[in-house]
């Protein structure tokens, strides 16, 4: 029996590599005068469907598509939720 999974995925960059990005909106926070803000990092937010034999078998999916084309594993992490979907088909 087929199942059917919503994933929720969010990708950051690790603690160690620089973030230009987020520095530029943090200056641009305090620009706004938003003074207490600090250490603003970006990421990607990333929603999919997808079916699967089971929530395993869903999570293993995930982890592929994360190392193979979301995140790169070298200067990025990536974490997902799942939840799944009844009677939507993915």
């Amino acid at each position: 029996m087929t199942h059917h999974y919503h994933a929720r995925i969010y990708v950051t960059l690790r603690p160690s590599v620089l973030d230009p990005a987020g520095v530029a909106v943090e200056s641009g926070l305090k620009q706004l005068g938003y003074e207490k803000v600090q250490g603003v990092r970006i990421g990607k937010y990333i929603e999919l469907r997808l079916s699967a034999a089971d929530e395993a078998d869903a999570q293993q999916q995930l982890d592929a598509m994360c190392d193979r084309l979301l995140a790169n594993p070298t200067i990025e992490n990536y974490c997902f939720e799942i939840a799944e979907v009844e009677g939507v088909a993915a």
